[in-house]
């Protein structure tokens, strides 16, 4: 375990450089160039493998003192006839997967309870590609004091809801056996993963209950579908979130601290999704590993969770520039004292305005994504909307970002200097040198948030004019 986590360590030792692409591993695990240009949870179009594998993780005693070690114990597929280097990659990435099944150590004792738990966790390759880990920790089945086990799918593809509902369907099977497990991952891989609004419907049978169909929707609004708000809702106020953004769109260090290890994956998750249609390419640990916990003493931008019961061993460490965020409390426990001064006043008055408006009106998670995203989206929208704009494209449609004349053509001089500062990160020039490889917009949300935005500016300017 030391050894993985030494490994693991210096995988963090990062290369920062406008316009290049970090290559920060923090899982170890293997490029894979047919995935070279995927970003951090990328909208999906459909039609490829659900998952990679599905891993049981359980603890196995050392042979030397008391503590377990977390070890792959089953594994769908099984993948035989790799070439010698395809080889050495799955061990890699499986050497790295248990460690963050069990992130938060190797003191476990056998238990009668133990209440279930649902998190995930990023693994990043060296092209900048990421495959998610979607995990359920529970007891197995049977009597009497036994260690927790994690079922774990290992996917490419971001979508929660839905990955959270095949561990639901997991957890059903692994109270009879592994073997009922089998057929219906083997259906699942078989299935093509659904477009954005689409439904994929499963048959598969349990003993004693006879066949079942079992349906996995997709949400329409795919730029959402990795990400659940509730949870950083109930944990934090909305100026904290909006303070969180401001740190986020500058690439600064963000330390998250709760107990559970559902509560700290699904809120880092939420928080890298305000940054939409920007992707975190830095250093990104939903849970971070007892043994990973030097990271909190990089000195590039990050963005981690970790347990509380490291809380104190996480204040000692040399830090510079962090805010640390405890969701238990919903508060900062330490940060740098400008969070309130980031954004230009007006645009973050915009945003509290928005979020504060009827969110007990909302039920659904899809409402509450939505309501809570949507001033975010904006927000970039007024502020950086105008880029395709000031791409200069070549006979031969290479595109050349215009910087100087692209935050000059800002009026509002707060807005100006937000922005200038802005184009400076990885955030954004990861953004415009896709924008300036493609010939034209990409049609997603953002763009049509884009669009809408200059009609509503074309209809007002022609009732000016009209009152005039």
């Amino acid at each position: 375990m030391d050894g993985l986590g030494r490994r693991l360590r210096a995988s963090l030792r990062l290369k920062r450089g406008r316009g290049v692409p970090l290559r920060d591993n923090s899982g170890e695990a293997v490029k894979e160039p047919e995935r070279a240009q995927e970003h951090y949870l990328p909208s999906f179009a459909g039609g490829q493998h659900f998952f990679e594998y599905l891993l049981v993780v359980s603890l196995k005693k050392k042979h030397s003192g008391e503590d377990y070690e977390p070890t792959i114990t089953y594994q769908f597929p099984k993948r035989e006839n790799l070439l010698r280097g395809q080889q050495e990659e799955e061990e890699r990435l499986l050497g790295a997967i248990p460690l963050f099944c069990f992130p938060d150590g190797n003191e476990w004792a056998p238990l009668t309870e133990y209440p279930r738990e649902t998190f995930s966790f990023v693994l990043t390759n060296v092209d900048g590609s990421r495959k998610i880990g979607y995990c359920r920790r529970l007891l197995p089945a049977g009597r009497g004091p036994r260690l927790p086990r994690v079922y774990c799918i290992v996917s490419c593809i971001g979508c929660f809801g839905l990955f959270s509902k095949i561990l639901d369907e997991v957890e059903k099977r692994h109270q009879i056996s592994l073997a009922v497990i089998y057929p219906f991952m083997q259906g699942l891989r078989e299935a093509a993963f659904p477009a954005p609004g689409k439904t994929v419907t499963l048959k598969s049978f349990i003993p004693d209950s006879g066949t079942e169909f079992i349906s996995l929707t997709r949400p329409l609004d795919s730029h959402l579908e990795h990400v659940d708000f509730s949870s950083l809702l109930r944990c934090l106020g909305y100026e904290k979130i909006v303070q969180i953004f401001a740190s986020a769109v500058l690439e600064r260090r963000i330390i998250f601290l709760a107990e559970g290890l559902s509560t700290l994956s699904q809120c880092i998750h939420a928080a890298a999704a305000l940054l939409y249609p920007f992707s975190w390419a830095h250093t990104y640990i939903p849970v971070v590993p007892e043994s990973l916990l030097a990271t909190v003493c990089c000195p590039t931008p990050f963005m981690v969770g970790v347990q509380m019961r490291f809380q104190q061993e996480v204040m000692e460490s040399p830090m510079e520039e962090v805010l640390l965020v405890n969701l238990c409390e919903g508060t900062f426990l330490m940060s740098v004292g400008d969070e309130k001064d980031i954004l230009p006043p007006k645009l973050q008055d915009d945003l509290l305005d928005s979020l504060g408006q009827k969110i007990k009106e909302l039920q659904t998670p899809e409402q509450i994504n939505e309501h809570v995203s949507g001033p975010f989206v904006q927000f970039f929208v007024k502020t950086v909307g105008h880029y395709a704009s000031y791409i200069k494209r070549e006979a031969n449609g290479q595109g050349h970002f215009q910087e100087r004349a692209f935050y000059k053509a800002l009026t509002s001089k707060a807005n100006r200097r937000f922005v200038k500062k802005f184009v400076k990160t990885q955030l954004f020039s990861l953004f415009i040198q896709e924008a300036e490889k493609s010939k034209q917009p990409p049609a997603g949300y953002f763009q049509q948030k884009i669009l809408e935005y200059e009609e509503q500016k074309k209809q007002k300017k022609s009732k000016e004019k009209t009152v005039k």
